[in-house]
């Protein structure tokens, strides 16, 4: 990190700013000894902060894989897609058909079959046949809605990869903040040190002194809060993938600056191809056309074809006794079409002109989002840029003409410490800055449906 490397090069030159005048030199060799006393314990902090084992490191790309493998809602929505699946076939099969077994023309007074030459038992079947292309129409309704839940699946598991890295990316600022007050807190407490020695030989202030325990009780209290901000987080990481709720993670990698020079045109063309948000909200609006033709059909009958064995007794006068056959084809007559269907084709014509419009608000609102993310992306990367090559290597030079005069008492000793610290906390607001350009640059893939790195 900067931090450590403005601090290594500030130490390395401190020879450099050594008392010129013999009857000084004591006073300065103390000084300097403080000097290398703080910063050797900073660099000691950072070392010891920065050299976790690689094998506790929590990565992001394994996160990942286990929550697509285990999170329960998303599996949840790859259900769906199975019971989509499952109605394809239910609606382009043929109504069932009917059998109805009947007893005809049975004289009431003693109920016999072979009183009558009419009398006799049915044995009928009747099988219903939708006119001809509503049932291809409605099975390929059925066959969008099943592409509409694969893109919610879709939709749903590129949720979720952002959700997980958001998390870690928090993550990682948390840590990074724990580390830099660690190294500001060794650097204090070295000052409490010397404070305390002044104070007890009657050469500092007391206000030294508590200024110093304040600063110690305050750093202690952030570390607290910040360590329960981790547990809230790793609760959290642990709900997506569906992990136990108390499961602690290791540290996290630095992130890596990797610049995009898409254009916004160009991510817009992204995002229409690969958000399956909009691809999904297309599929309604094909759906909603298949219902529009689906319809019309309806102004056309549908049919029934019947087929009917009559079995008859013989009579007591010994005539009759033939059975019969009969078969018959019926259909509706849609003669109630302009109250009825043609209605039904109004009301699918003005859903689907909604869709389109729904549609279009979804879309802008996409565009939306891929503008906002774009330009705090660029936003980030210049300011990071800034901190890099400007800002922070700028408060190091700070901080060594503090030594400078702290070597020649020209600067008290607080306002050494207060050079570093404002040191420690750029880097920290470094940190949050590489922290805040992954994250936006996760948000810019959801936007699109698509890894930047996959375009």
């Amino acid at each position: 990190m900067l931090m450590k490397k403005q601090t290594q090069n500030l130490v390395s030159k401190m020879n450099s700013f050594g008392p010129r005048n013999p009857e000084d030199m004591e006073m300065g060799n103390q000084k300097q000894m403080l000097i290398m006393r703080i910063f050797l314990g900073v660099i000691l902090a950072s070392i010891a902060y920065s050299q976790t084992p690689i094998g506790n490191q929590t990565n992001l790309d394994d996160l990942i894989k286990e929550g697509l493998a285990n999170n329960p809602l998303r599996q949840a929505y790859h259900e769906d897609i199975g019971v989509a699946e499952t109605k394809i076939s239910q609606v382009g099969a043929l109504p069932d058909p009917m059998l109805s077994i009947n007893l005809m023309n049975i004289p009431f007074e003693n109920l016999g079959f072979d009183q009558e030459p009419m009398s006799g038992k049915q044995l009928a079947v009747k099988q219903g046949l939708p006119f001809p292309g509503k049932l291809g129409l409605k099975q390929r309704i059925a066959e969008v809605d099943v592409e509409i839940s694969k893109d919610m699946y879709e939709e749903a598991s590129n949720s979720l990869i952002r959700n997980i890295s958001t998390n870690y990316y928090n993550l990682y600022l948390v840590d990074e903040t724990i580390a830099t007050i660690e190294k500001n807190r060794q650097l204090v407490t070295e000052l409490l040190k010397v404070a305390e020695q002044k104070y007890a030989v009657g050469k500092g202030l007391q206000q030294d002194v508590l200024k110093a325990q304040v600063e110690l009780s305050r750093m202690t209290e952030r570390i607290i809060s910040l360590k329960q901000n981790r547990q809230q987080i790793e609760t959290e990481l642990n709900t997506l993938l569906n992990r136990p709720v108390d499961q602690s993670y290791g540290p996290t990698g630095n992130p890596q600056i990797v610049k995009d020079s898409l254009s916004l045109t160009e991510l817009k063309a992204l995002g229409d191809v690969n958000r399956p948000l909009l691809t999904l909200w297309q599929k309604r609006i094909e759906k909603s056309e298949r219902k529009i033709d689906l319809a019309k059909k309806n102004l056309f009958p549908d049919f029934a074809i019947s087929a009917a064995y009559t079995q008859r007794d013989v009579l007591q006068s010994g005539m009759g006794g033939a059975d019969f056959f009969s078969t018959g084809v019926s259909l509706n007559l849609p003669i109630y079409g302009r109250s009825k269907q043609k209605q039904n084709v109004t009301e699918k014509k003005i859903e689907n002109k909604g869709l389109q419009e729904r549609y279009e608000s979804v879309q802008n609102q996409v565009y939306r989002d891929i503008n906002n993310s774009l330009t705090a992306l660029n936003e980030s990367l210049e300011l990071i840029d800034l901190y890099r090559t400007g800002i922070i290597p700028q408060a190091g030079q700070s901080l060594q003409s503090a030594m400078t005069g702290y070597q020649t008492d020209k600067v008290d000793f607080l306002t050494l410490i207060s050079s570093q610290m404002t040191l420690f906390n750029l880097e920290l607001e470094y940190a949050r800055l590489i922290s805040n350009y992954n994250k936006q640059k996760v948000d810019l893939e959801f936007f699109i449906g698509t890894s930047l790195s996959l375009k």
